[in-house]
């Protein structure tokens, strides 16, 4: 059974963030708050716990996960990116936004979109995820924390715990933060294209 950890959703104590982060170098898999909702993270090269993720979620293999990043220095070792692109990603970065974005020959096999070779790329902006990626200085393979058969992602990290927590190291409970998912946009091609609409928001990319 995974521990539920009380956050202090804008000063995050660093010692329960070091639990954490040795946990994730472990392979473990937890539950954390974003700019937008909850999600599920592990390490990138977790493959026993990113299939504990896709039994949770009951996805298929070919998933689509998200590199959470620290800031944008780190995406260059996962993403291809073009001036008018980084100039994007400079705007809106850190924010409640996926931005997919043609992958390097370095990005794993099973976090491509294998048909267009992408990857998705997250820079979360919430003092938890952003303080842990200080604590662990690597990014983070993710997912919304959604379950089949749920309209919206859950919110609440009781209820993470009692529902989910067998599966799971921690539950980083830092209170609601929301239940409307990223806003998707693929930059991938020649000009923005808005994939999903969700908390950040979608109308520069309309």
């Amino acid at each position: 059974m995974g521990e539920r950890l009380e956050l202090h959703p804008d000063n995050p104590q660093p010692r329960l963030l070091r639990v954490v982060a040795d946990c994730l170098r472990r392979g473990g898999v937890i539950a954390y708050p974003t700019d937008s909702c909850y999600a599920l993270g592990c390490a990138l090269g977790a493959k026993d716990a990113v299939e504990k993720i896709q039994a949770l979620r009951q996805t298929r293999k070919g998933h689509f996960f998200t590199v959470v990043c620290r800031d944008l220095s780190e995406i260059a070792r996962f993403a291809l990116v073009e001036n008018w692109q980084y100039r994007l990603l400079k705007s809106f970065t850190p924010g409640p936004y996926v931005f997919v974005l043609r992958a390097t020959r370095q990005v794993p096999r099973r976090l491509l979109d294998a048909r267009r070779r992408t990857v998705g790329i997250r820079v979360p902006d919430h003092a938890v995820v952003r303080a842990l990626l200080r604590e662990y200085p690597e990014p983070m393979l993710s997912t919304t924390l959604q379950l089949p058969g749920d309209d919206v992602p859950m919110t609440d990290g009781r209820e993470i715990e009692a529902r989910v927590g067998h599966a799971l190291d921690f539950v980083l409970d830092a209170g609601n933060c929301g239940i409307e998912p990223s806003t998707i946009v693929d930059l991938s091609g020649e000009a923005p294209r808005l994939l999903r609409s969700g908390k950040g928001d979608p109308r520069p990319f309309q």
